[in-house]
């Protein structure tokens, strides 16, 4: 009976991935979706869609905010 060697097999490598953002294709809705995003806005869905979800967010919650720049003198 022979011994076992440990070791690493060779294997072939996967080259590697690249594909720059400019050669992906677009996506077919986006001229539907841009036309739907100019609707909601000229008919003002945002500050209905706000009004109508504002009872259900609480005025105060967790601790507030810190300032900008206020970060930096913490440490």
């Amino acid at each position: 009976m022979r011994g076992m060697v440990m070791g690493k097999r060779k294997r072939a490598r996967q080259p590697t991935m690249w594909v720059t953002t400019a050669d992906l294709p677009t996506a077919a809705s986006r001229p539907f979706y841009r036309r739907l995003n100019q609707l909601l806005h000229e008919h003002g869905f945002d500050d209905f869609a706000e009004a109508q979800c504002g009872n259900f967010y609480a005025e105060t919650m967790g601790r507030p905010s810190c300032h900008r720049g206020s970060i930096s003198g913490c440490c």
